[in-house]
């Protein structure tokens, strides 16, 4: 239970003065809810204010604060800019220009000879000074209230920077003195503040490094403590050792042997699942490493010790291709079904039965796998696939399934910088799959400009005819009027006109399960040339006839989700390219991505390159995906703080008594204010 002295930093947003329902709106959009939301909306920038006695055309381009006074307005026409001529104290003119028409508000804000504080950027207008739309004009007794340095916050359409201040200031008012939970020479050697001390400083000055350190410290100290209680209080209890005696695997008839990774891999997790503690294991593999082998064997170890398996996939058109996958491999050797929401009826109760039975013995699907409806007689191991879409909260959950705890093997294809590896994924242990099999060539990639579409539909055509198939992705659903993106429907539309309405199939998020499958099988089953898409296809799809990938607007995406769409040609034996139109104008971020992306393959190292080239954006498709994000740590700050925010945790845990001890009653109040309070319920002594 959340104690008691967070209650007003995790009451309702709409108890800040100034916030009734209209405000609460786009306070939403930010995702501020709640006080503490608003008092973690950090500053992104500042403003400094250059405090000026006389004007000066060298100070062009800057924010001044300055003393004026009006001496002569000019009105336009119409709803055209009003300007107030002032002059400072040694007679210099600016002008204050105004737009909107409402010049007796002009007139009442700067009377005529009544000197004003004013602060705004100074421009140069041909050869005359303005200031466009001051942001400050107040009566010079009020100056002193004008910092020197405003912070600039992240803000949405309905409440502005000036606004988010005034509720950070009250969130901050709300915030109580927390007992510290950092180790004392760790404190000492940083020279950081308290908490509240950080979070009064880093609103005040966004500048503030000491202050903004000390708080995305806590961030991933709460994060680590976490992992680390989850991963002591699963080692802690009795599963159930399950002892392969290979006589299912060796009756696998395998298309080619697996590489050395796939081998060690397999090794390491046929000796944890033969321990009576569970398995935690991630497997982390590049786009076409063979990460579905070593979770067939993972499987087949299960079954060959008398227990069944499940595979969780997190969509369904990932779940039935898994499904058909592994029915084809396993034929005669396991029994294998699948479910999912969809399926209902006797079909549903006659795979419900089989579980319960025993009869089945293996289950692929969705998160319908594990309802309450769903029981196994022994369910002994489960794989979780595509692991960037399933945070710990539902790990836990998963494990929590069985009587007794079942192993957890999480795969995921998206190739994770060893950073972030052990900031989400810290209580599990981890194999890599870091080679290819053998006959699988490198991707030849291309950037080519959006002027040459053209060309490039013309370059389809001769593909197509020439017996092979395409994927065309694009990054939304529908025109959009505030959007210049290719969309989905219009992009296939001017395909069918192309290539005739049987030649293009069409897949995207918003289409329903039914036709998005028989889209998907038109296209694998080769009724279809091109497959146009939205990201949907990002994971899991695998038609080993399609050698060719377009990718419109490509500067749009980030490095992992371009690297994981690529990946979905090059799964046969012949040379497959991947075709990535770009914008006319690319900024130098996106200038470098694309050029790593043609001059690289290799997943671990795009993965690496995403994050320092990304900074504080999103990261792998984590946020819009669902995964934990951190709010105040920086992803290119946890390089920095991951290592020592691990070594705090593990004393904290090893030395100082865990949450029992002193130190440990502070630890327990950052695991709930920063939201990893699902640890707390799991040790025994909380």
């Amino acid at each position: 239970m959340r104690p008691d002295l967070l209650n007003p930093l995790f009451a309702e947003v709409t108890v800040l003065k100034g916030v009734g329902p209209a405000m609460a709106k786009p306070l939403e959009r930010l995702k501020l809810s709640r006080v503490v939301d608003v008092a973690f909306h950090l500053p992104s920038g500042w403003i400094d204010r250059c405090p000026r006695d006389e004007l000066d055309m060298a100070d062009a381009g800057r924010v001044i604060a300055i003393q004026l006074t009006a001496v002569e307005y000019k009105s336009s026409a119409g709803r055209g800019p009003t300007r107030a001529h002032a002059v400072d104290a040694k007679g210099n003119y600016v002008s204050l220009v105004y737009f909107g028409g409402n010049s007796g508000w002009v007139k009442k804000l700067l009377p005529l000879g009544e000197p004003r504080f004013v602060s705004g950027k100074l421009e140069l207008y041909g050869q005359e000074l303005q200031i466009v739309h001051p942001d400050i004009v107040v009566p010079p007794e009020e100056a002193s209230t004008v910092g020197g340095r405003e912070a600039i916050y992240p803000q949405a359409e309905g409440v502005n920077s000036k606004r988010l201040a005034a509720f950070a200031a009250q969130a901050i008012e709300r915030a109580p003195d927390l007992p510290e939970w950092i180790e004392p020479s760790l404190k000492a050697k940083h020279g950081w503040p308290g908490w509240r001390e950080a979070l009064v400083r880093i609103h005040a000055d966004p500048a503030d490094e000491k202050a903004r350190a000390r708080l995305a410290y806590d961030e991933v100290f709460a994060n680590q403590l976490a992992l680390l209680l989850v991963r002591g209080e699963a080692r802690s209890k009795r599963g159930r050792a399950l002892v392969g005696d290979g006589r299912l695997r060796d009756r696998l008839d395998l298309p080619y042997s697996p590489t050395g990774a796939q081998s060690r891999s397999i090794a390491e997790i046929e000796g944890d699942m033969a321990q009576n503690r569970p398995m935690l294991r991630l497997l982390q593999g590049d786009v076409g490493s063979g990460k579905t082998l070593v979770a067939t064997m993972a499987l087949l170890i299960a079954v060959e010790g008398g227990a069944q398996g499940a595979l969780l996939a997190p969509t369904e058109i990932l779940a039935r291709q898994h499904f058909e996958t592994l029915s084809r491999t396993l034929g005669g050797i396991a029994t294998v079904a699948i479910l999912t929401g969809r399926d209902k009826g006797r079909v549903r109760e006659s795979t419900l039965m089989g579980l319960a039975d025993g009869s089945i013995d293996i289950l692929i699907g969705t998160h319908a796998i594990f309802q309450d409806t769903v029981t196994y007689k022994a369910l002994g191991l489960v794989v979780v696939d595509e692991q960037h879409r399933f945070g710990v909260a539902q790990r836990m959950l998963l494990q929590a399934k069985a009587a007794v705890p079942p192993h957890l093997l999480v795969m995921t294809a998206t190739p994770i910088p060893r950073t972030l590896t052990l900031a989400q994924y810290g209580e599990m242990d981890v194999s890599r799959l870091d080679e290819m099999p053998p006959g699988r060539q490198p991707i030849e990639t291309r950037v080519l400009s959006e002027e040459r579409l053209a060309e490039v539909v013309e370059a389809l055509g001769r593909h197509l005819e020439g017996g092979g198939q395409a994927y065309w992705v694009c990054p939304l659903v529908e025109e959009s009027e505030t959007s210049d993106m290719a969309a989905a429907e219009m992009r296939a539309e001017t395909l069918r006109r192309r290539f005739g309405d049987a030649a293009v199939a069409l897949v995207h998020g918003r289409m329903k399960p039914l036709e998005k499958d028989a889209e998907m099988a038109r296209f694998s089953e080769a009724r279809a040339g091109v497959l146009v898409a939205t990201t949907v296809i990002e994971v899991g799809v695998d038609v080993p006839n399609a050698t060719l990938i377009v990718i419109e607007h490509a500067d749009r995406f980030g490095l992992a989700q371009l690297h994981q769409l690529r990946g979905r040609v090059g799964r046969g034996g012949g040379k497959s390219v991947c075709l990535l139109l770009r914008g006319g104008t690319l900024s130098e971020t996106s200038r470098a991505r694309l050029a790593l992306m043609r001059e690289s393959n290799d997943g671990f190292r795009i993965a690496e390159e995403d994050l320092r080239l990304r900074g504080s954006g999103e990261l792998l498709g984590t946020r819009q995906s669902g995964e934990m994000t951190f709010r105040l740590a920086a992803p290119e700050m946890l390089g920095e703080l991951l290592p020592p925010a691990n070594s705090d945790a593990r004393l904290l845990v090893d030395r100082d008594g865990g949450l029992r001890g002193e130190r440990g009653k502070a630890a327990r109040v950052a695991l709930y204010l920063f939201e990893r309070d699902a640890a707390v319920g799991l040790l025994r002594s909380g």
